[in-house]
């Protein structure tokens, strides 16, 4: 068994792609290596911000013979024809088999393949992968051919430390040679094997994997902020940004002047982490301390005095426009931003954000008056919650819209329950980010999500496939997990058509064009909705189960409850889907489910050959077990509807469990297809019956098993 080791050595690979470039380059080269029957026995790919490598071990040192049978034409065909099978074959006459079969007499060849040694095969598909590398964006140089995401400049390719030689183009032909650090030992030097390489680059200040280095960074940083009697801010995120951007990382404490800590502490943090991929230090209480620690690709003599000195520079540089974008917008107000909104398009079949502000003012009003929340504060927080988006402080960090729109309106004096719904009402932002939880945000919050939901799909913007350019599939598990973590009892479709109706009026104004009516009732409402309200229904139920699912519970319950249609309370409807699944759990569920597929299956059945339907009203019958059935069905149908309408499931399941008795004893005893037409068309309606009475609690036909 042999040892591969490649290495593919470049110009700085971003830190974004690193990850994925190593997966690719071991998915690819085993993929080969299957193909050829190559067996191995590990491959491990590494990655650093240089260089892209592959070690594998284990690996065969050839491919297995190969003995390959391929029938020809009858003996007595053609000379053509067996002249063709001859030639395809590779084999002369003298090398083939003549054998009897039924059918006649037929040529066959055994075709004999010596398996090729692993180094031949190697040198074969390995340029192609190099050639063909799948990276997101990819450069030429100088008047070569090759692309690759950044000059490539050597590759190392060995089979048990023997060179695999094949050739690029461009004057790149594989060799044994590496480098290591770009300053601390740029010279070229040979390796004979995976153990050697790693040692070699270790010597050269190169260390190898990312999950080490990440280790090293982690340690370093923690023990530099322990000794300044701080903590370090948590961001694995930026820690794996950062691990791909040093071969040698050597990590340093900075500090910035203390005048700066006047500014929010997240826009310092924003700051230094997005523009200069340092580390922001907290003091036990979590307040951001005037200290930071980064990391250096370089180590010096000095102990890296004059690299802390030259990015302190440049933080006090970064950090005073971040206070003078602060101090800036500071002096004006929120308000005075709104009139700006109407020069941002939020889509341009749909609205300017302005407008869509307006809608946002009128739905929070809405949610705020349904959920018990201040609705002149919701109102308010909604007709601010975008104002941020035209402050310079958001203009340069992004990513801090919302919050600085909160800071701005506690520096105005706003209420603070308006501030934080600010601050919150783009949240929950995915499944790690907390939901808001005070009344006033979960207003704006909802209405934030439903609203988004609402104008795409009455544009026909909906996601398809993995496709989901503006986060559909995210707002709607927002609005699930606003609804769900706060128990909110709320009519998505009454909601739906609210925020609807708001969308209708922008876009109609936009396009010159009358407001879409109503549709007619359909999915077992009780009064119309719009069709982009029943579609979006149908989202969050598909949204539901995904969550759900995450959770532990069954996507067939859910089905089985929001088939029935009518059902768009989450809250009532989690509830009927726990007390089903706890009846389900039971010996009397399993069996009454039984009970059930069986009457359906049945009555499906002879409906279809009689091409009629027995959903009509039946009577006691003529036998025992069958008038037994029948009372049942009818006490049964009254307590289930008033405990379901009463929102009690756990005693709605429990009278559906007396049925299992009497259904039990009907299927025992009584024959369904009497050669009495009369009681055979009442037998089957009882069986309908149970379809019907069950139905009152979920569809059962939906729950699989």
């Amino acid at each position: 068994m042999a040892e591969l080791l490649l290495e593919l050595f470049s110009e700085e690979i971003p830190a974004r792609m690193q990850q994925k470039a190593a997966d690719d380059l071991k998915r690819l080269v085993t993929a080969k290596l299957d193909e050829a029957s190559l067996t191995y026995d590990k491959a491990t790919a590494y990655v650093t911000v240089r260089r892209l490598a592959l070690h594998i071990e284990g690996l065969a040192s050839e491919q297995p013979d190969v003995s390959e049978e391929r029938r020809g034409p009858r003996a007595d065909a053609p000379e053509k024809a067996i002249d063709g099978f001859l030639k395809g074959a590779g084999v002369s006459r003298d090398q083939v088999e003549i054998r009897e079969e039924k059918k006649g007499t037929f040529l066959y060849a055994v075709i004999e393949k010596k398996g090729r040694p692993a180094s031949e095969v190697l040198a074969e598909f390995l340029p192609e992968i190099i050639r063909t590398f799948p990276w997101p964006k990819s450069q030429r140089w100088g008047a070569g051919s090759l692309r690759w995401v950044r000059p490539l400049h050597s590759v190392l390719c060995l089979l048990d430390g023997d060179v695999v030689g094949f050739d690029l183009g461009d004057g790149l032909v594989s060799g044994n040679t590496t480098r290591g650090h770009r300053f601390l030992a740029p010279d070229s030097f040979e390796v004979s094997s995976f153990a050697d390489y790693q040692a070699r680059l270790g010597k050269a200040y190169v260390v190898l994997d990312t999950a080490v280095r990440k280790e090293r960074i982690l340690f370093e940083a923690k023990a530099l902020a322990e000794s300044a009697g701080l903590e370090l801010l948590d961001d694995p995120a930026l820690l794996d940004e950062i691990a791909g951007l040093a071969e040698y990382p050597v990590i340093l404490l900075g500090e910035f002047d203390e005048e700066f800590l006047d500014v929010p502490q997240e826009a310092l943090t924003s700051a230094m982490r997005s523009h200069q991929k340092y580390f922001s230090l907290v003091d036990s209480t979590g307040k951001l301390a005037n200290k930071f620690v980064f990391v250096s690709n370089m180590k010096t003599d000095d102990h890296g005095a004059k690299i802390i000195d030259g990015n302190q520079r440049v933080l006090r540089a970064r950090l005073a426009d971040t206070k003078f974008f602060w101090d800036q917008d500071l002096k004006g107000k929120l308000e005075d931003n709104l009139p700006k909104l109407q020069d941002i398009v939020f889509h341009a079949e749909i609205s300017k954000v302005g407008e869509r502000v307006g809608r946002l003012v009128e739905l929070s009003a809405h949610i705020a008056e349904l959920i018990g929340a201040d609705v002149d504060k919701a109102k308010r927080a909604a007709q601010l919650c975008k104002a941020d988006l035209v402050s310079g402080m958001v203009g340069e960090f992004a990513d801090l819209q919302g919050l600085m729109g909160k800071y701005y309106a506690e520096a105005e004096g706003e209420a603070a329950e308006v501030a934080q719904a600010i601050a919150e009402h783009y949240s929950p932002k995915g499944p790690s980010d907390k939901c808001p939880s005070a009344p006033v945000s979960i207003a704006v919050a909802l209405a934030e999500k439903v609203d988004t939901l609402a104008a795409f799909f009455y544009i026909g913007e909906k996601p398809t496939g993995s496709k989901d350019p503006y986060a559909l599939r995210r707002a709607a598990l927002g609005c699930i997990r606003l609804i769900l973590e706060n128990g909110l009892r709320l009519s998505l479709a009454d909601l739906t058509d609210v925020a609807r109706d708001l969308v209708a009026k922008d876009v109609a104004k936009l396009r010159g064009t009358p407001i879409a009516k109503f549709t007619k009732a359909m999915n077992g409402f009780s009064k119309g909705h719009y069709t982009e309200t029943y579609e979006l229904l149908d989202f969050y139920a598909d949204r539901l189960k995904v969550q759900q699912r995450e959770q532990g519970v069954r996507h067939d319950m859910i089905e089985a409850v929001f088939s029935l249609g009518g059902e768009d309370d989450l809250v009532r409807l989690l509830a009927r889907v726990e007390a089903l699944k706890n009846f389900l759990d039971t010996e009397d569920g399993t069996n009454l489910l039984a009970g059930y597929k069986r009457a359906v299956n049945i009555v499906k059945i002879e409906e279809k050959k009689d091409d009629t339907s027995y959903d009509g009203e039946p009577t006691a019958g003529t036998q025992a077990e069958e008038t037994t059935l029948f009372n049942s069905l009818g006490e049964v149908s009254g307590a289930v509807k008033a405990a379901v309408d009463a929102e009690q499931f756990e005693e709605a399941m429990a009278q559906l469990a007396t049925l299992r008795q009497p259904i039990d004893d009907f299927f025992d005893r009584v024959t369904v297809n009497s050669e009495n037409s009369g009681e055979r068309q009442n037998r089957l309606r009882i069986l309908s019956q149970i379809r019907k009475t069950m139905n009152l609690v979920a569809d059962f036909s939906n729950i699989e098993g």
